[in-house]
Formats: structure tokens, sequence, C-alpha cells
């Protein structure tokens, strides 16, 4: 049986309390609910793995965006070169004659 990251996703028992308090309603007050939907937005967006981002949390995949900052501002070394030549780099010549006889 292979397994998806939603299978093997760790588990977070402040993200899961704070889940569980919203939804069944079980916060204090209104400071309480804003403390448990901060916490929840800070782990969506910075721990949780995203499809988007190859499975990698956010944190994760800025800090290896952040390593190869010096690659990635030399964007010629990003570009692809094309498959094939584009008409002004191709020597059209015309096709050779044959006589027939």
């Amino acid at each position: 049986m292979t397994r998806t990251p939603i299978d093997q996703r760790v588990f977070s028992p402040d993200l899961s309390a704070a889940r569980e308090r919203l939804a069944v309603g079980l916060c204090l007050g209104i400071d309480d609910a804003r403390d448990a939907v901060a916490r929840w937005t800070h782990i969506y967006n910075t721990e949780r793995p995203h499809s988007a981002l190859g499975y990698q949390a956010p944190a994760a995949f800025a800090a290896q965006l952040t390593a190869m900052g010096d690659q990635l501002r030399a964007t010629e070394t990003l570009r692809r070169s094309p498959i094939a030549p584009s008409a002004q780099q191709r020597q059209i010549q015309p096709p050779t004659l044959v006589s027939a006889g």
C-alpha cells in the first residue's frame, strides 16, 4: 500500500487542539478564538507541507530559495536552450535540384 503525504502528515497537538476548539465552539471568548486562529494560521502557512511546494513546509521551501539566491538572480543560467533553432538562426538552403534522365 502506498502512502500519500496526507497519510503521513505530522501530528501537531497545537493545530489539532485549535481546530477542535474552533469546530466545537470551545473558545472562552473572542480573544481566545483570535489566538487559536492566529496559531492555526501560522502553522498552516509555515509548518504544514503544501502540495504546491512539492510537499515541503513553506518555511523549508523559503530557506531553500534563500540558499539558492545567487543562482536565482542569474536568470541566464535558468533558461533552457530551445529545442529547435529559431528561423533566424537556421541557414535556409534551397533544395538541390536533381535532373531526371
